[in-house]
């Protein structure tokens, strides 16, 4: 897929967040501490001194949250895409799955506990390589509670003769 031309903020956002997870960026804060340090003395570890460092940090620290929240925000939604495209792909997935992230959170805990009893079928079945979907499981689910009523029906009928 071709890239499109970005805003000046979006190619500044990439650029950073890129730069301050790099060993370059790592090493160039343990400078500024240890620069910082070495310097208390010449300064006599005044109230200036100690505030240069306290509101460099906050700063940074302030604008980090946002580059950091901007960039987990890109990738979780490329993420959620590649996802979406995986279940689309697969014919054994439900594809009401895809966009799920727009659900609430009790939603997704009820979607999630649905999840937990898919994991427990497949830890009963033999076959490892078995698929259960939610739609698949749905019709196991409806399959086995017919075939199981309709064999205690028959089994009350013998009963009854």
């Amino acid at each position: 897929m071709a890239k499109s031309d970005s805003s000046v903020f979006e190619r500044f956002s990439n650029w950073a967040t890129k730069f301050t997870g790099s060993s370059y960026a790592f090493l160039g804060a343990v400078a500024i501490v240890v620069i910082w340090a070495v310097s208390g003395p010449v300064f006599n570890y005044s109230e200036t001194w100690q505030l240069v460092i306290n509101t460099g940090t906050t700063i940074i620290t302030f604008l980090m949250v946002f580059l950091i929240q901007k960039s987990q925000n890109k990738d979780s939604k490329a993420i959620q895409i590649k996802l979406n495209e995986l279940i689309a792909a697969n014919e054994k997935a439900s594809n009401r799955i895809v966009d799920i992230e727009d659900l609430t959170e009790k939603e997704l805990d009820q979607l999630h506990c649905y999840y937990e009893k898919l994991a427990d079928f497949a830890e009963e079945d033999e076959d490892i390589h078995a698929s259960h979907s939610i739609d698949a499981a749905k019709r196991n689910q409806d399959y086995k509670h017919e075939f199981f009523k309709r064999k205690h029906e028959e089994w009350l009928s013998k009963q009854k003769k």
